[in-house]
């Protein structure tokens, strides 16, 4: 028997919101690895998946190092597809 996990997702807004940051930083640190970015759900909306933004946020609260918060943001993004049949 397969369980299928479910996904809430958020608009950028509240991404911004959760995390106190502007919309320039919020992009800067997708590119730079150190937050997860956005899923395509048409030709020109995307959104956050919840579960991985309050993972990201769980951690920067830790205090992990850049690194550990890089690496946490590969393995949610890289989950994505082991999901697929999930979502």
């Amino acid at each position: 028997m397969t369980t299928k996990k479910f996904y809430q997702l958020i608009h950028r807004t509240e991404v911004l919101a959760l995390t106190a940051r502007s919309k320039s930083s919020l992009q800067l640190d997708e590119k730079n690895g150190l937050f997860v970015t956005p899923i395509s759900i048409g030709a020109r909306s995307v959104r956050y998946i919840l579960q991985e933004v309050e993972a990201v946020i769980d951690a920067r609260i830790k205090s992990q190092s850049p690194e550990k918060i890089k690496q946490l943001v590969s393995e949610l993004i890289a989950s994505r597809t082991e999901n697929q049949g999930g979502i």
